[in-house]
């Protein structure tokens, strides 16, 4: 019997120190859920064509967050447009001015009730890297296209991307306008069917290509070029192949119908002018000639005219 009651007094022991594992458990896992705070993790800068967003990971919650920029590590600003959004990413392009800076940015995570008397500091703060746009913002694919002359040549003429970014009067700024004299192209081609390649730089939107073999088809692609900037930002993304037919050199400009009918017409003219005028000068030079030697004959006493054989014989 007293066996009996020590085994299920040890019984009982073991159940209660369960049931105050399950509550430990299930009272930590409140807690811990009470005192998470969804901080701002992978924070990285995402931009394309001078149009800057930071974007960042984070738990859902009911937490949101504030977002701080500062310029070459001066004081801290908040963004008006990224002030306690719930989104995970922000749109500062219009405040990352001048562009050829370094900033950096603090993503501040708040509580859904916050008062006056919440010291910020000790809210979660998550820093980001620096970003230099105008050194390390990505440049989009350019569109451009193909013009074969007749001289062996194609001309390619590049449309400059346009930027989110605006002046003062609202005029929309191209990366021309932006990165000036900083901006090249790169400009690769090939001949078709062939793998060898060969690049050229150019310093304006509008190439010529020279020295082309004629009647052979060549395709080309383009990438803005900035050499000012570090080797991993200095080529944009490639744009789309375009091809084209090579002309080989003409001597005859292209002329309309209507100009080789008038040219025709105009040596048509011209010709019967000379063969008309040579005739006349032949017709005339004839009749001199017929004129100087009647004139002579007279002139010498010399009889031309047919003699009678009887009166030889007589005389």
């Amino acid at each position: 019997m007293g066996e009996k009651r020590d085994c299920c007094a040890k019984m009982a022991s073991v159940k209660t120190l369960l049931n105050l594992g399950l509550f430990l458990s299930a009272w930590s896992i409140t807690t811990a859920d009470e005192n998470f705070v969804p901080k701002a993790e992978n924070v990285h800068w995402v931009s394309l064509d001078f149009k800057t967003i930071l974007s960042w990971t984070t738990k859902p919650s009911d937490y949101t967050y504030s977002v701080l920029y500062s310029m070459n590590g001066g004081d801290w600003t908040e963004s008006p447009d990224c002030s306690r959004i719930s989104e995970a990413h922000c749109d500062l392009s219009a405040h990352l001015w001048p562009l050829d800076r370094t900033y950096s940015a603090d993503i501040q995570t708040e509580p859904p009730e916050m008062d006056y008397n919440t010291d910020v500091e000790d809210l979660p703060h998550t820093y980001s890297p620096e970003f230099n746009p105008y050194r390390e913002s990505n440049i989009s694919a350019v569109e451009f296209s193909l013009e074969a002359t007749n001289d062996s040549k194609v001309i390619v003429s590049i449309k400059d991307p346009l930027t989110t970014l605006h002046d003062r009067h609202g005029k929309q700024f191209s990366i021309r306008d932006v990165l000036r004299n900083d901006l090249k192209y790169k400009i690769s081609y090939h001949k078709s069917g062939s793998t060898g390649k060969r690049d050229i730089i150019s310093d304006s939107s509008v190439a010529n290509v020279s020295k082309l073999d004629s009647g052979e088809s060549y395709c080309f692609i383009v990438a803005a070029f900035i050499p000012s900037r570090p080797k991993a930002t200095q080529l944009g993304t490639w744009s789309t192949q375009q091809c084209t037919h090579v002309h080989g050199e003409n001597l005859l400009p292209d002329l309309r119908l209507e100009t080789w009918v008038g040219v025709a017409f105009i040596l048509l003219t011209v010709l019967i002018i000379i063969i008309t005028v040579t005739v006349l000068c032949c017709r005339c030079r004839q009749q001199r000639n017929r004129t100087f030697q009647t004139s002579y004959t007279k002139s010498a006493g010399i009889d031309c005219s047919p003699r009678n054989p009887n009166m030889d014989q007589a005389v």
